[in-house]
């Protein structure tokens, strides 16, 4: 009896991230459209991003107590230089 390999399972996709967020498609994929079109951050969704990154920075320290503001406002700076990155000019 011949031992058959089960294909492989299909990848799931990588979670959202700020940095994958803003991220376009694969180096080394060809659009057949042209160019990515741009992301339009509306402020809910800058406003989520901003949350989650505060959380994350929140969960490296342990979530110690004390320091919510400056996770909010480090991550304010983070999410939105990522953005002027994403975009090549100034956040919205």
């Amino acid at each position: 009896m011949a031992n058959r390999r089960l294909p492989d399972a299909p990848k799931a996709p990588e979670p959202a991230t700020p940095e994958t967020a803003l991220r376009g498609p694969p180096r080394g994929r060809k659009s057949a459209a042209g160019p990515p079109a741009r992301v339009q951050l509306n402020p809910e969704a800058r406003r989520a991003l901003i949350a989650e990154t505060a959380y994350l920075r929140a969960e490296r320290r342990g979530f110690a107590p004390g320091h919510e503001v400056e996770d909010w406002l480090a991550a304010e700076v983070e999410v939105d230089a990522l953005l002027k990155v994403g975009h090549g000019g100034s956040p919205q």
